[in-house]
């Protein structure tokens, strides 16, 4: 009877140590800022020509100055900062995608700015020119946004009103920024292919890339990630946030978005009893609803926009 506890005491620790492995390898593949070869890496635009148009114009140091914040955990957060034309007393905060940075968002900086506002594009805590080991999924990110909300302000004064805009990524992270305590200066929200809790994500993915079921990796992992990162994946629910908004908000998914995945969509619609939109963008794959068709994305969140002023 012994020899049974004892081997069966040797495969448990052999387990919990396989586990743990596995956890750590995890965390490193999807949370540790890293080049990721199962990402797409076309940046999200138009055709080229367009594109390049856009990215001259941002790219242009005339054009913008750089903004700079310390996170209340220490770390230097940065953004890319372009005033409006004329000053219309409005400000777009656009938030980019997993694993891209503030120079991957030319496009959508460009068609708030031809829109007439100004336009804050910041590095995600990890990513561009901010500082950060980790990735927080939008979740540690709604926290810094809060920050760059008071910066707008301090710069535009109180009179200024504010959109907040996120893609992939950055939607979720707006989304969770929406059930904060917001200064009445927000007055709208557009999210574009955000997921509804880093949980759900990542178990998809993680049956989508490696046919494994979320359990029990995804809570190994979530653990590693409160000791590595400080934060559970749990945390990170954007439906929980949008149960508290009351922000209008508009939701934007392409119903061929495999990346997160398409009946997401009704998950964070239905999560807000705030007023509300949601706009499918057929055969539009993931972050790509606006080179799908960019006429159309420009006109629907230009009426949303307006609406909500």
């Amino acid at each position: 009877m012994k020899i049974f506890v004892w081997i069966a005491g040797i495969l448990a620790i052999v387990a919990v140590v396989g586990l743990g492995w596995a956890a750590n390898y995890f965390y490193n593949y999807a949370v540790v800022p890293s080049e990721k070869d199962f990402l797409d890496n076309e940046t999200p635009g138009t055709s080229k020509v367009e594109t390049e148009e856009a990215k001259r114009w941002y790219s242009d140091e005339k054009n913008r100055t750089r903004w700079s914040l310390d996170a209340q955990d220490g770390l230097k957060l940065s953004a890319i900062y372009i005033p409006a034309e004329k000053n219309n007393h409005k400000t777009a905060i656009i938030a980019h995608g997993y694993m891209g940075n503030a120079e991957t968002m030319s496009e959508y900086a460009k068609m708030y700015h031809d829109f007439g506002y100004n336009v804050l594009v910041p590095d995600a805590r990890g990513h561009g020119e901010s500082e950060g080991h980790y990735i927080g999924f939008g979740w540690h990110e709604r926290k810094d946004y809060l920050q760059w909300i008071d910066c707008v302000l301090a710069e535009s004064g109180e009179d200024e009103t504010i959109t907040l805009y996120g893609l992939s990524m950055g939607a979720a992270t707006v989304m969770m920024v929406s059930g904060e305590e917001l200064p009445k200066n927000v007055v709208s929200i557009i999210e574009d292919c955000g997921y509804s809790s880093i949980n759900a994500e990542l178990a998809y993915q993680l049956k989508d890339m490696f046919n494994l079921p979320a359990f029990p990796l995804i809570p190994a992992t979530s653990l590693m990630t409160k000791m590595r990162a400080g934060y559970f994946f749990g945390e990170g629910d954007a439906t929980k946030q949008l149960a508290k908004n009351t922000r209008p908000i508009l939701f934007i998914h392409g119903d061929a978005d495999k990346f997160v995945p398409f009946s997401m969509l009704d998950t964070v619609y239905q999560a807000t009893d705030a007023p509300k939109e949601k706009w499918i963008v057929p055969d539009a794959g993931h972050a790509k609803a606006f080179s799908t068709n960019k006429k159309l994305y420009k006109e629907k969140v230009h009426d949303f926009l307006e609406k909500n002023e």
